[in-house]
């Protein structure tokens, strides 16, 4: 989980890929916000707004995480596309979708924050588990275990 291959200096562009929920803004939290920006839909509220902060951490070789549900090959394509052309090593994080938890956990949020619950049934039902050929360095497995606790596991192979 670290920014840097074995012996070779590179900056990582790490991009998270579940359902709302998930944990991931949690994840986030606890693994990267010392080290990453954080790319989030959510906060930025649009694109534009986006694209130019994403933009912002590839011409700096910045670390960043986009923090967003981004559950098809298709709106995964754009980062992995744009890091990969900056020599960014592209890991992905795939939190293993458990609708229930997922529900249970968004009932817990305040207000703006909590999301309907036909939205995260969507986002499950489009859901396309990542795979290296999509142009990933590492990918990982990230699950909640009883405990509370983030799980990360390595993804071989396609």
């Amino acid at each position: 989980m670290g920014s840097v291959h074995p012996g070779i200096n590179c900056v990582e562009a790490v991009i998270f890929i579940g359902i709302q929920g998930a944990g991931k803004s949690t994840f986030y939290k606890t693994r990267f916000f010392d080290t990453h920006v954080r790319i989030n839909l959510d906060m930025l509220k649009t694109r534009h707004r986006e694209d130019t902060l994403l933009r912002a951490c590839i011409e700096m070789k910045q670390p960043f995480v986009v923090d967003n549900t981004n559950p098809t090959i298709d709106m995964r394509a754009k980062y992995i596309q744009l890091a990969r052309a900056a020599h960014f090593h592209v890991a992905g994080y795939y939190f293993e979708p458990e609708v229930r938890e997922s529900i249970a956990r968004n009932n817990l949020r305040q207000d703006k924050a909590r999301i309907p619950v036909g939205a995260i049934i969507a986002t499950s039902r489009k859901l396309q588990p990542p795979s290296l050929s999509e142009g990933f360095d590492a990918l990982y497995s990230v699950r909640i275990d009883s405990a509370g606790s983030f799980v990360v596991s390595a993804l071989v192979g396609d």
